[in-house]
C-alpha cells in the first residue's frame, strides 16, 4: 500500500483518523498500532514517516517517487529509524542507542521518526526507558508503536500513544486479490486463511519449507487417528526438527489448527469453508469417524493454548509434547 487512498479500502476508519490529523498538521507525538499480522500495520508507519519528509506531497498523499520516500521504502532515511526484536525481545541496550539519538539533531531536517516493531517485546527496563521520550515528547519527533498484542504493553506507554485500532482484513476480499495476482484457488484459500499479507502469502506458497511443514501436519494429524501410539516420536524425529524458530513454530500451529478446523466442518456439512483439506474427502471421512465434535473444540482450544504459551516463551518442544498429550486424550 503507498497511498492513503489504498489503505483507506482495507482501513477506512484508521485512515480517517490519521489522515484528518495530517490535513490539520497535528500529527500525534506517539502512535500505538494494533492488530492482527497484515493488517497494514507498517503501511501505515510508512506512510506518516512519508507524509513528515516527503518533498512533492500531493495534498496528504507522499508522491513516492522523491528521494526521501524511497529512501524510506529502503530502510535508508538517515532520520527514520527501525528498532525490532534482537531475537525474543527489544532490549535495554536498544532502546538506549535509540535515546543517544533523540539527543541529535535530524541529519536532513529537525524531524526524526522512529518505528518500533513488535512493540509488546520490550523488556521491562527496555520499556521504562522508552517513557523518557513518550514523557518529554519534542514536537519534532514522532514515535510509531507496532503489535499484535497491545495487552502486553504497559499502560503507562498506552496511556501516552494515540492507540489506533486496526480491523482484521476480510479473507475473501484477500483471496481474490491472491487469484487475480496469479495464485490458484485452493492455494489461495489457504494463504488468506493464514495471512494478510500479499508478499508474504507467494512467498510461503513457493517455500518448499512451508510445502514440508504442510505435508508433516497432514501425516501428524492422520497418525493421531490411525497410529497414536506413534506420534511422539514422529514428534521429536520429524516435526520439531523441522520447525527451527518462533516463527516456524507459530506456522506449524496454525497450520494445525487448520486442519483440524476442516474436519470440524466437514463434521457440520460446511465443507465450503474448507481449505487445509480441500481436496481429500476420503481423508476427512475417516478423520471425522475419529474425532467427534466435543473433541475437536477441545483440540481447537488446546491449539490455541499452545500459540499462547509460544508467545510467553514456553520452552516450545515441551509446548508441543504438552499439546499432543491433549489430543491423544
Amino acid at each position: 500500500m503507498q497511498t492513503w487512498a489504498e489503505l483507506e479500502k482495507i482501513q477506512p476508519l484508521a485512515s480517517k483518523l490519521i489522515t484528518n490529523s495530517i490535513r490539520r498538521d497535528r500529527i500525534s507525538h506517539a502512535y500505538l498500532l494494533q492488530g492482527e499480522r497484515g493488517t497494514g500495520k507498517e503501511a501505515i508507519a510508512l506512510l506518516i514517516a512519508k507524509g513528515i519528509f516527503c518533498e512533492n506531497k500531493i495534498g496528504i498523499e507522499p508522491c513516492n517517487a522523491c528521494s526521501n520516500c524511497r529512501r524510506i521504502v529502503s530502510g535508508n532515511h538517515p532520520d527514520v529509524h527501525l528498532i525490532e526484536p534482537d531475537g525474543k525481545s527489544i532490549k535495554k541496550e536498544q532502546v538506549e542507542n535509540l535515546q543517544k539519538e533523540f539527543t541529535y539533531s535530524g541529519l536532513e531536517s529537525n524531524s526524526k521518526v522512529y518505528v518500533i516493531k513488535d512493540a509488546d517485546t520490550l523488556t521491562v527496563n527496555a520499556s521504562n526507558r522508552i517513557l523518557k521520550f513518550l514523557e518529554e515528547p519534542s514536537i519534532q519527533t514522532t514515535a510509531i508503536m507496532l503489535t499484535e498484542n497491545s495487552r502486553s504493553i504497559i499502560s503507562t506507554i498506552r496511556s501516552r500513544c494515540q492507540v489506533i485500532d486496526l480491523k482484521p482484513l476480510n479473507p475473501i476480499y484477500f483471496k481474490q486479490q491472491l487469484i487475480e495476482n496469479g495464485m490458484d484457488k485452493e492455494s489461495a484459500s489457504l494463504m488468506s486463511a493464514l495471512t494478510n499479507n500479499q508478499k508474504e502469502a507467494f512467498a510461503w506458497n513457493e517455500d518448499e519449507w512451508f510445502a514440508e511443514a504442510r505435508k508433516l501436519m497432514v501425516q501428524l494429524v492422520e497418525m493421531f487417528s490411525s497410529k497414536p501410539e506413534d506420534v511422539y516420536l514422529f514428534l521429536h524425529s520429524h516435526l520439531v526438527p523441522h520447525l527451527k524458530d518462533r516463527n516456524d513454530q507459530e506456522r506449524g500451529l496454525d497450520l494445525l489448527l487448520l486442519a483440524f478446523k476442516d474436519i470440524l466442518y466437514y463434521h457440520i456439512g460446511n465443507e465450503d469453508a474448507l481449505v487445509f483439506f480441500q481436496s481429500n474427502n476420503s481423508l476427512l471421512e475417516k478423520l471425522a469417524m475419529r474425532f467427534s465434535q466435543e473433541k475437536l473444540m477441545d483440540i481447537l482450544n488446546a491449539i490455541l493454548q499452545a500459540k499462547r504459551k509460544l508467545k510467553q516463551n514456553v520452552q516450545p518442544t515441551l509446548v508441543f509434547e504438552q499439546l499432543t498429550l491433549q489430543i491423544k486424550r
